[in-house]
């Protein structure tokens, strides 16, 4: 087993700022727009579900010798309406661009990286889809 830890620190009401034991910062804000100068925790959430996906999908890809020219991935999270208002899906939609990859094989890729390796997608209870496409460089 392996422990991780981050300490997050009170800046203001609405403002606070999280950081690792090597000393990086996440800033945190709960304000709305146009106010907002930082993610929400539950953005960082979502952005730590497309961050631990993305990486193990392009370093598949790249192990099969694929060219990545461009790789996004998109995270859509639905809240419930009560309190608290947790996700209950969460849906990933991964885009590549590559001139020599193919849906088939990107697919198995993105399938491997939600389900099997991503250390968040495996922490989170709802359910969690994904799509994906792989797109010719124009």
């Amino acid at each position: 087993m392996s422990k991780r830890n981050v300490t997050v620190r009170m800046k203001a009401d609405y403002e606070y700022e999280a950081v690792n034991p090597q000393g990086n910062v996440v800033q945190i804000d709960m304000y709305d727009a146009p106010e907002k100068r930082a993610q929400s925790p539950m953005d960082l959430i979502l952005s730590a579900l497309g961050g631990c996906a993305s990486v193990d999908a392009v370093l598949m890809m790249k192990k099969k010798r694929k060219t990545i020219e461009s790789f996004t991935v998109d995270v859509e999270g639905l809240r419930n309406d009560g309190i608290p208002a947790y996700y209950t899906d969460i849906h990933l939609s991964f885009t590549l661009v590559s001139p020599d990859a193919n849906e088939t094989e990107f697919g198995k890729v993105v399938a491997l990286s939600v389900d099997k390796y991503c250390s968040v997608a495996s922490s989170l209870n709802p359910k969690i889809t994904y799509s994906y496409i792989v797109k010719r460089p124009s």
